[in-house]
């Protein structure tokens, strides 16, 4: 734990909006927040020029994401329904945050083997747990099995695997669903759209006979006991959201009729909430979202289902942020341009897709102050030995000079504990942030910078001389005319 003296730099909010959210407290409190904190990392040696990019964590927001997640499905819930929160884990997979989830209430979503080794390290117990993913070998269904989690199959071959586990084993100790798609449509960003007529995911229902095998499929098996569906992420309107939960729910109720009895029990509604990048403002909240799912699947909530969660980078993305030093101020061609220490290791999706993945990018001074000044229309650029590693282009911010950082706000999810290893740079390190008790704020490690000797060894260093040994046969004389 390592602590920093506050400089009375609380009272500042960066927008002046002060908006009100159900995620983070308000809008202009997690942003004086996060001006207090990067000051603070400056100060403590957390930033500089021995340590020149690292992700920051904001610990009271995370909890008040978690809180408002909570409230919101209570508010239109019917008492007494069972409500699991599982986390997606792929959006930040990091064992102190499952952890720290997991002490606000919120299970684990996994769909790997390391997933599930992660949420299981956090201490995250099997009962909220969840195994999603459309490639489970045979290894990882029985370890699900045996550890009594909740797994969906994604299809019929995958549901087979499990009829054969089921049987050998006297009948299931989790309980099992099956995972369908509802062929709803996209969203704005295809590659996160899982509910389009071609989606790899699930069993496609709209397909000729496809509804008719899932409904028999339950039918033969009265172990499947819930329902699993996931429209998408970012780009999906909560329409389309709701819709992919409405058709997922009618084909639960006719499963249940044909059925005779409540043989689906649960109904994971995935999760998917889109994340404004283009401000401070938290939209659209949780509260929202329960609104316009009670009013679109009122049946939802009645009591007669219970419900699962799979949200992920709406907890997490308002809560973290990319600081970078800047090494180089420069120009090119009458554009400022910031070369910085941040770029496509932590923002790939940005640098690659940055029309789909747009950061907003904050200007602090040497001293992890805000910075003053007139707009300049700059570049901020990362490190990698590529024209495109560019976190932001022609963006007007105060300018950026040497010495100075650069932070890339909303970047809890999906960036830095994604690190992709271009000219081998280094993962930053990760620290949580929060009050000390006494006005300023306490740093916690989440993951230690990784070193170069890591870098060497997860690149083959300890096997160096292997593809040496590998030599050719000798060659035996007159073997070139043999056979001639």
């Amino acid at each position: 734990m390592r602590r920093a003296d506050s400089d009375g730099t609380e009272d500042r909010v960066s927008d002046g909006t002060g908006i009100g959210s159900d995620l983070g407290g308000t809008d202009g409190e997690r942003a004086a927040r996060r001006d207090q904190a990067v000051r603070a990392a400056v100060e403590g040696g957390l930033l500089g020029p021995d340590a020149p990019v690292v992700g920051l964590l904001d610990v009271t927001g995370i909890r008040e994401s978690a809180a408002a997640l909570r409230a919101a499905f209570e508010a239109v819930t019917a008492p007494g329904t069972p409500v699991l929160h599982a986390f997606a884990v792929k959006a930040t997979p990091l064992v102190p945050v499952l952890r720290l989830l997991d002490e606000e209430g919120v299970g684990a979503e996994v769909a790997s083997p390391g997933e599930l080794a992660l949420a299981r390290a956090a201490g995250v117990p099997p009962e909220r747990t969840v195994l999603d993913s459309p490639a489970k070998t045979p290894g990882e269904l029985r370890e699900a099995l045996a550890l009594g989690i909740a797994l969906n199959a994604d299809n019929p071959q995958e549901l087979e695997r499990i009829d054969a586990l089921v049987k050998s084993s006297g009948g299931p100790s989790s309980p099992l669903g099956i995972r369908v798609n509802p062929q709803v449509g996209g969203g704005s960003i295809e590659a996160l759209s899982t509910a389009t007529a071609t989606s790899k995911f699930g069993v496609a229902l709209r397909d000729e006979g496809a509804r008719e095998w899932v409904v028999r499929a339950y039918l033969d098996r009265p172990w499947l006991t819930r329902l699993h569906a996931h429209t998408g992420s970012q780009g999906i309107p909560l329409t389309l959201m709701a819709q992919g939960v409405r058709e997922t729910y009618t084909l639960a109720e006719e499963i249940n009729e044909r059925a005779g009895r409540r043989q689906v029990d649960t109904l994971d509604i995935g999760g998917g909430l889109p994340v404004n990048f283009s401000s401070d403002a938290t939209t659209p909240t949780y509260a929202e979202y329960a609104r316009v799912l009670r009013e679109a699947v009122p049946g939802l909530f009645d009591g007669r289902y219970g419900l699962v969660t799979e949200f992920g980078r709406s907890l997490l993305a308002k809560h973290g942020t990319v600081v970078a030093r800047v090494e180089y101020a420069k120009s090119a061609g009458g554009r400022a341009v910031a070369v910085t220490h941040a770029g496509v290791q932590v923002a790939t999706r940005t640098v690659y897709a940055p029309g789909a993945w747009p950061l907003r990018i904050a200007a602090y001074d040497g001293k992890g102050r805000p910075k003053e000044g007139p707009a300049v229309v700059q570049d901020v650029a990362g490190p990698a030995c590529f024209a495109g590693d560019l976190l932001a282009v022609g963006r007007s911010l105060p300018l950026l000079e040497q010495g100075d950082y650069a932070a890339a706000l909303d970047t809890g999810a999906y960036y830095f504990a994604h690190h992709y290893a271009y000219n081998s740079l280094a993962r930053p390190g990760v620290y949580g942030f929060g009050p000390d008790g006494a006005g300023g704020l306490a740093f916690a490690v989440v993951r230690e910078p990784q070193t170069v000797e890591e870098i060497v060894a997860e690149s083959g260093g300890p096997h160096a001389s292997d593809l040496t040994a590998l030599r050719p046969a000798p060659r035996h004389e007159g073997a070139a005319g043999a056979g001639s």
